[in-house]
């Protein structure tokens, strides 16, 4: 267990810590910083690469990750002062403490050699909660991953990491151009779905059995034209009510949870 300290705002790794919350320098770097005791701890249990748990000495570490501590033995713990966890953070309160992580490599194969597949390819997504709770949902129906497509919001911004609530740690999230994964999918012979109010299928005739990606799109102006060219079948989630629409994360937390119905509970 490596265990140092550090109280100083102008320490040269503080100011590294600070400017993750930059997505330039989180690309740049390749690494990011996960908040709070549940994140940490999903971190730690995963095979995610934590470079360092950083947490303020006055409080020490928490209870729930002395084990941890004590065990994690490539892992970097380091007491810091109340204002360097204000100043390597956004939130109004932070917790007190947070790990710095490498992001994963980049790895397609698991996406494509999974023989049924259930994937969510994310286009263009701007609210970071959206996406946190997308992850979080497929991770719920044991999907096989999520793609994050160009023009969405940045995977590792933190509002994100903190919405997946350690999902993010539990399934394979990748980022890449469906534009080439989605044909790439369909050489797996995988069928690729997405909604449209055009619909005449409802998502509860539709066969999700099969190896299959759901593609769901921006907020305001959904799946892009160069991507829903690529779509093999569009179905409409049916809506007995007056909303005119759902909220992205929910629609894509319908057909997840149709998806698993059908595979696990009452297969068509």
């Amino acid at each position: 267990m490596s265990i140092n300290t550090i109280t100083s705002l102008h320490n040269p790794r503080v100011k590294q810590w600070s400017q993750l919350q930059e997505r330039k320098h989180r690309n740049r770097e390749g690494r990011f910083i996960a908040e709070g005791v549940h994140l940490v701890q999903e971190a730690l249990r995963s095979e995610s690469t934590v470079e360092c748990v950083v947490y303020d000495m006055d409080k020490g570490i928490p209870n729930e990750l002395r084990v941890a501590a004590a065990t994690e033995g490539e892992v970097e713990w380091i007491g810091v002062t109340d204002a360097i966890i204000r100043k390597c953070t956004d939130t109004e309160t932070p917790q007190p403490l947070f790990a710095v992580l490498k992001k994963p490599a980049t790895d397609w194969r698991y996406l494509f050699e999974d023989k049924q597949a259930l994937v969510v390819a994310v286009d263009g997504v701007q609210d970071p909660g959206n996406l946190g709770t997308i992850i979080r949902t497929a991770d719920a129906v044991g999907a096989t991953g999520v793609v994050v497509g160009k023009g969405t919001v940045d995977l590792y911004n933190s509002k994100t990491v903190r919405s997946t609530m350690g999902s993010l740690f539990h399934l394979p999230v990748v980022e890449g151009d469906l534009e080439e994964l989605i044909p790439e999918a369909k050489r797996h012979h995988v069928r690729v779905v997405s909604t449209s109010l055009q619909a005449e299928a409802n998502c509860y005739e539709h066969s999700f059995t099969g190896p299959t990606w759901l593609v769901v799109g921006n907020e305001g102006k959904g799946v892009s034209a160069q991507v829903q060219a690529l779509v093999d079948d569009a179905v409409i989630i049916p809506m007995r009510g007056q909303a005119e629409s759902l909220n992205v994360a929910m629609a894509t937390s319908v057909l997840l949870y149709e998806a698993m119905r059908q595979r696990y509970f009452c297969k068509l």
